[in-house]
């Protein structure tokens, strides 16, 4: 499947209750051919109202993060969600509807082919990493699956909840573009 058959089959996605309520499926954005895949839990508020992920007051705390280490989200890494339509005020995603979105996330996985995955939250971790992911103890560590590394981040809509965990996002960030450095050929 190409990139535009799968964006317009999820865009026509029936399988959970979510499609009821969104304005617009949040399918990703970014380099198609990036080394580095970030993945959220879901689209908010404002991403359901423009169809692209993290473009609210946390999508530009993510942009500040992502600057900071030479990333940016349209040239050099590609940012998707766990379930590509909203939940209904902003709730954790369910089981039920990640499990009837992942196969979204493992084509765009399957094409992407990334050498690092960032997971950006807990639920992220908890699905990609592991189910009894501590995002509180866990999170800039290194994981290797299948030989693509994975490291989860403080959610950025954490970070604005909780401005003292900052200090710890930064030294997690300047591990991930120490890494990046060393596995990605073209990402920095």
């Amino acid at each position: 499947m190409t990139w535009d058959e799968l964006e317009r089959a999820c865009a026509d996605c029936r399988k959970c209750a979510l499609y009821e309520t969104r304005t617009k499926p949040v399918f990703g954005v970014g380099n198609r051919a990036a080394e580095v895949l970030f993945v959220g839990e879901g689209p908010g508020e404002s991403e359901d109202l423009q169809g692209e992920p993290f473009v609210g007051r946390a999508g530009k705390l993510l942009d500040d993060m992502l600057s900071l280490i030479g990333l940016d989200r349209r040239e050099n890494i590609y940012i998707a969600n766990i379930v590509k339509c909203r939940p209904p005020k902003n709730r954790d995603p369910l089981n039920t509807e990640q499990d009837a979105c992942i196969d979204w996330l493992r084509a765009q996985y399957a094409l992407i082919r990334p050498k690092i995955v960032v997971c950006l939250g807990r639920i992220s971790a908890m699905r990609l990493i592991k189910e009894d992911f501590k995002i509180s103890r866990e999170h800039g560590q290194w994981f290797d699956k299948d030989g693509v590394r994975f490291m989860a981040l403080y959610h950025p809509a954490a970070l604005l909840r909780d401005p003292n965990r900052r200090p710890e996002t930064f030294v997690d960030l300047k591990e991930l573009e120490r890494v990046i450095r060393a596995v990605c050929e073209h990402t920095l």
